[in-house]
């Protein structure tokens, strides 16, 4: 069975419950598929579910930076498309915050439209409520319109990717700035909205690498000039998150650590984005950005506690495993 030969650990997570700092150890070097099956073996060793029982046991008695830890470990056990709903029902519990709508965006461009399938499962059962629904707000906002041509989006994306498609529709939003999008608008919102609605991430990551190719500058380059307006500035960060996930999440977590009081929910969004990305590939871009060991960076930017050393062994993690 695939969770075979995890009892070990799974009596060790048993014994250190109650215990935030050696839990967290204990699940910072994890793969994401090693923590779902440590938590298969959980359940069929002690029939209960770890997530559950991380939420259940560590939450109530926690206090502080335990408190954000226990929150982390929580997420951390879920599976991805359960991970997902929390996150999203949490921006949007939020209200129309652009906090929210760009947790949502990273929730949306790093899934696969098959996976999205069973983060919209997940966050009915958990919530009895619809994402797609619950993201729709009035007056509508240019996160929320990107949002939903995305969530709209059934390009299968099993297909490979089309380099020819990538040519077209990289002229295609060269050709709609200042195509006619209304004042201090730098393109044409419509057809931006057509394109997200049919296309996958795949795809659209391929048009972007092919507008840089033809036109020698990034397409969030060419978004910032002529006075862009609200939506291209929405439309930038949805084009940030798509074109590159490890720079996008390299940055996230830079600057969640560098606010005068640390940003624990942007922390969190980072990690787990990162974490989804993958961590090598996030420490690699991180050091190219700054120039720095991302766990060195961590140590250093914040204060002595279990909540560090966890985020810490999470950055070294995949080095040593």
């Amino acid at each position: 069975m695939a969770s075979a030969g995890f009892e070990g650990a799974c009596r060790e997570i048993r014994g250190a419950r109650g215990h935030p700092g050696r839990l967290g150890l204990l699940l910072a070097t994890r793969s994401p598929a090693e923590r779902q099956q440590i938590r298969a073996a959980y359940r069929a060793s002690f029939g209960e579910d770890l997530a559950a029982a991380l939420q259940g046991t560590l939450v109530a008695g926690a206090a502080g930076q335990d408190d954000e830890l226990c929150k982390l470990l929580y997420l951390w056990a879920l599976d991805p498309a359960e991970r997902d709903a929390v996150v999203a029902r949490e921006a949007v519990e939020g209200g129309a915050t652009v906090a929210g709508y760009r947790a949502l965006v990273e929730v949306f461009t790093r899934r696969k439209q098959d996976q999205l399938f069973f983060t919209k499962r997940a966050y009915h059962a958990r919530f009895r409520r619809n994402l797609d629904q619950d993201m729709v707000t009035e007056p509508s906002h240019p996160f929320q319109r990107l949002l939903v041509a995305l969530a709209a989006s059934r390009k299968s994306h099993h297909d490979e990717p089309s380099q020819h498609i990538a040519k077209c529709d990289a002229r295609r939003l060269h050709d709609t700035k200042n195509g006619g999008g209304g004042a201090g608008s730098v393109v044409d919102e419509a057809v931006i909205l057509e394109m997200f609605s049919k296309r996958s991430i795949p795809q659209l990551r391929m048009a972007f690498c092919s507008y840089k190719h033809i036109y020698g500058h990034d397409y969030t380059k060419a978004l910032k000039t002529n006075g862009s307006g609200e939506f291209e500035e929405a439309l930038r960060a949805v084009v940030k998150c798509i074109y590159s996930p490890s720079k996008y999440y390299s940055k996230l977590l830079q600057r969640s650590m560098q606010c005068a009081a640390t940003d624990k929910r942007l922390v969190a969004r980072a990690l787990l984005g990162s974490d989804d990305v993958g961590m090598d590939e996030i420490r690699s871009a991180f050091k190219s950005c700054y120039g720095r060991n991302l766990a060195d960076f961590i140590h250093e930017s914040l204060p002595q506690s279990d909540y560090r050393d966890f985020l810490v062994a999470v950055a070294r993690g995949s080095a040593a495993s």
